[in-house]
């Protein structure tokens, strides 16, 4: 049935506009927060002069160099990593009906640490008798990003094989995913065990999350996957709506809920694990912000998806940015924070739950 402006009731008018308004809101925060993650530092810049450089006015050079070759990079890798972990957390959360729902607690950023680890000893080892394309691949700086990657790759699909056999339930999903998270600790610090100082600490280093790794290569990289699975998640938001009221109601409605279970639990997967491959382990962004975010505008997916993407940007920027300056001159881990930061928030939020 259409609707006009003068039969839809008011008070709905008034819920989309509320909503609309926060987006906007979340969205002149972030870019507040980038100028101000920007100005602070080692060195503090004077706005005016970021202003300037942003705008290719010419400034001091050491102004510039420190804005397009150390912060921005690192800011650009906070917006787009914690907008794709917090879409892909409230993806998982909704086709699995599981507020615990998240790629970090079904496993794959176990497995991308294991990926990385692995690569860590692979690299040491005397390959020779391999053919040439695979010595120059594990002699490549990619290397341990690339095997990262499959491995988290890998999870995801044993998540879906498992579930194809067992039928794509949300509870044999979750179960397995927990299982396989156990499996990959496990291997990693069987790894590990073996390793020695210098292969330890290199596998310890990778697995605290770190945005100021990557290039603007590599970001170019991340942002075009997080576009592209984000406009496949908005676009489903209807039917992650009618899961969740259920399967059978979803299906009564047209939806194919297996194959809407499916494709969205790999293509999350698949952008954690891109994600981790270039940053490292990263935890807590993909299941705070959706839980953040329903206490404020509610559980309709057609907001909800759409608001995850500054809102999880907003709080990893933000992270990390205290991260920067906490310890001046060094530099805390950002993944030390988000945990730090994540563990009571999202208590506060399981206590508040039902006030």
């Amino acid at each position: 049935m259409h609707f006009n402006h003068g039969t839809i009731p008011a008070n709905y008018l008034k819920y989309i506009k509320y909503k609309k308004s926060i987006f906007f809101l979340l969205i002149f925060g972030l870019i507040s927060l980038i100028l101000i993650s920007l100005s602070l530092g080692v060195v503090t810049i004077p706005f005016s002069q970021i202003l300037k450089s942003l705008a290719g006015i010419e400034t001091l050079k050491k102004f510039d160099l420190i804005i397009w070759n150390i912060r921005m990079p690192q800011i650009l890798t906070a917006v787009v990593a914690g907008a794709g972990l917090s879409i892909a957390g409230t993806v998982m959360q909704s086709i699995l009906r599981n507020p615990l729902g998240s790629p970090f607690t079904l496993g794959i950023s176990s497995a991308a640490a294991f990926g990385a680890a692995f690569a860590v000893m692979i690299s040491s080892l005397n390959l020779s008798f391999l053919p040439a394309f695979l010595i120059n691949l594990t002699c490549s700086k990619y290397f341990l990003t690339i095997s990262a990657l499959i491995f988290s790759i890998i999870a995801a699909l044993i998540i879906f094989f498992i579930s194809q056999l067992r039928s794509s339930t949300p509870e044999i999903m979750v179960l397995t995913g927990i299982a396989l998270g156990s499996l990959f600790t496990s291997s990693t610090m069987f790894l590990q065990y073996f390793a020695d100082d210098v292969q330890l600490s290199t596998m310890v280093f990778w697995t605290f999350g770190d945005t100021g790794r990557t290039n603007y290569e590599e970001i170019a990289v991340i942002s075009v996957i997080t576009i592209l699975c984000s406009i496949y998640f908005i676009y489903n938001s209807w039917n992650y709506n009618a899961i969740d009221t259920g399967d059978e109601t979803a299906t009564g409605l047209g939806v194919n809920v297996k194959n809407i279970r499916l494709t969205g639990m790999f293509l999350s997967s698949f952008l954690t694990g891109v994600i981790i491959s270039f940053c490292g382990v990263i935890g807590f962004i993909g299941l705070i912000t959706p839980h953040i975010l329903r206490k404020i505008i509610g559980s309709d997916n057609r907001f909800l998806l759409p608001l995850s993407l500054p809102a999880g940007a907003i709080i990893l920027l933000f992270s990390d940015t205290v991260a920067r300056l906490i310890l001046l001159p060094n530099v805390l881990p950002v993944s030390i924070l988000t945990s730090f930061i994540g563990a009571p928030v999202f208590l506060f939020l399981v206590v508040r739950g039902n006030r």
